[in-house]
């Protein structure tokens, strides 16, 4: 299950059925979960908790401390879920104790070939980043988030649940959640509509987000405005977590 060649710290923590490849590192504070693969010329940096049933391809670096000049050796974490998909050549950096201490990432996210993720970012469940996305330091991206390649995100923006960005964006400002944004700068182009009907939103939920959205988007209404506008006419979850998105920006929201 582990090939000789690979390096493993007496500290490290691998369920007994963790496999192991070629000439990969793990180092001291690192716990892998139960059904894991680990490739081959990976390298796994601690204090780092991979959940069960994680897969890493090759030369991804994993727990890696950060990149900010103010991080100075400080003990700090990177926590993921269960079943993530870590491709080739991806870097998943620690926290800093300027922040959280921790990046913290879900289960069942996907990251494909070079993408980047940097300190104290909080990644949720069922993401989808493709080749070569960029994430800054403290970034945040809701549930079922999908970014396309070579997207970027500027540091501290939020990216809400359900919400897509395009391929190549650049990424300044907060992303309300299922937001379908584009472009350099990024602008918003509707609702991800297709993504919400994959994944079973009622036409009643579909039709209220779509009139809210115009209220944000369409109708020359200020935010608080239009935020008032949706609280005065809907109550269902889907339309409460839209307008919650919005509410709690500091960069401004993507428009």
């Amino acid at each position: 299950m582990i090939h000789p060649t690979a390096l493993i710290d007496s500290t490290a923590r691998l369920a007994d059925d963790v496999e192991v490849g070629p000439f990969t590192v793990i180092g001291p504070d690192v716990e892998i979960g139960p059904g894991s693969w680990i490739g081959p010329h990976v390298v796994i940096n601690g204090p780092t908790v991979l959940g069960a049933r994680t897969r890493i391809f090759q030369f991804a670096s994993v727990g890696e401390a950060c990149q900010d000049k103010k991080y100075a050796g400080e003990p700090t974490r990177l926590v993921m879920g269960d079943d993530n998909v870590i491709r080739e050549g991806v870097t998943l950096h620690r926290g800093t104790v300027q922040d959280r201490g921790e990046t913290t990432i879900g289960s069942r996210n996907l990251f494909m070939a070079y993408v980047h993720v940097g300190h104290d970012c909080v990644i949720g469940n069922d993401c989808i980043l493709a080749n070569q996305v960029t994430l800054a330091g403290h970034v945040k991206l809701g549930d079922f988030a999908i970014l396309g390649g070579l997207a970027a995100v500027h540091q501290f923006c939020h990216f809400g649940t359900h919400a897509m960005a395009g391929g190549g964006s650049i990424i300044t400002k907060d992303t309300p959640a299922y937001v379908m944004i584009n472009g350099n700068p990024a602008q918003a182009h509707g609702l991800n509509l297709v993504g919400l009907k994959r994944r079973g939103f009622s036409k009643e939920a579909l039709k209220a987000l779509s009139e809210s959205y115009k209220l944000v988007y369409r109708q020359g209404l200020t935010v608080e405005q239009a935020l008032a506008e949706i609280h005065s006419r809907f109550s269902l979850p889907e339309t409460e977590t839209f307008a919650a998105s919005i509410e709690v920006s500091a960069r401004g929201i993507t428009r």
